[in-house]
């Protein structure tokens, strides 16, 4: 994987937020998917190479190389009584993701009021921690209140 001590932290209480939010989605926990960094506009998640999430050539199939791409570094910069919600995102797949896992690293672009956009990036990583770009998109993210629980 990528040396992530080049990356800053995001404080406790947000990788808490986002590890949290992140941990009751059924399809992550499905897939297999974990958070690895959660830095200030910045979130990596991998996604271990198994059968279940492949296709029918081997390679990873692109609705989960998607699925984890469609991150959470928008929500790294919301305020805490905020959520957040995906509006759109475009996503190309580059060449066949092949790897011992997939990473995707979402980062923000430009930070609004309302509207978030980030850049999304997937890598097939092999066992001996080579890494090829697999998929490259853009999303847009909306910050919405919490809802009263």
């Amino acid at each position: 994987m990528e040396d992530q001590t080049q990356h800053e932290q995001a404080g406790p209480e947000v990788q808490k937020r986002i590890q949290d939010s992140f941990d009751r989605q059924g399809l992550m926990a499905h897939l297999g998917a974990r958070i690895t960094h959660i830095g200030p506009g910045r979130v990596h998640i991998v996604l271990p190479s198994r059968s279940e999430v492949t296709q029918q050539h081997g390679y990873f199939h692109a609705g989960a190389t998607s699925a984890i791409a469609d991150g959470y570094a928008a929500y790294t910069l919301f305020p805490e009584d905020t959520e957040v919600l995906t509006v759109e995102y475009k996503i190309n797949l580059l060449a066949p993701a092949i790897g011992a896992h997939i990473e995707a690293v979402g980062t923000v672009l430009k930070a609004g009021r309302t509207l978030t956009v980030c850049q999304l990036e997937v890598f097939g990583v092999t066992a001996d921690g080579e890494r090829k770009l697999v998929a490259n998109g853009q999303q847009t993210l909306i910050r919405v209140k919490r809802p009263e629980q």
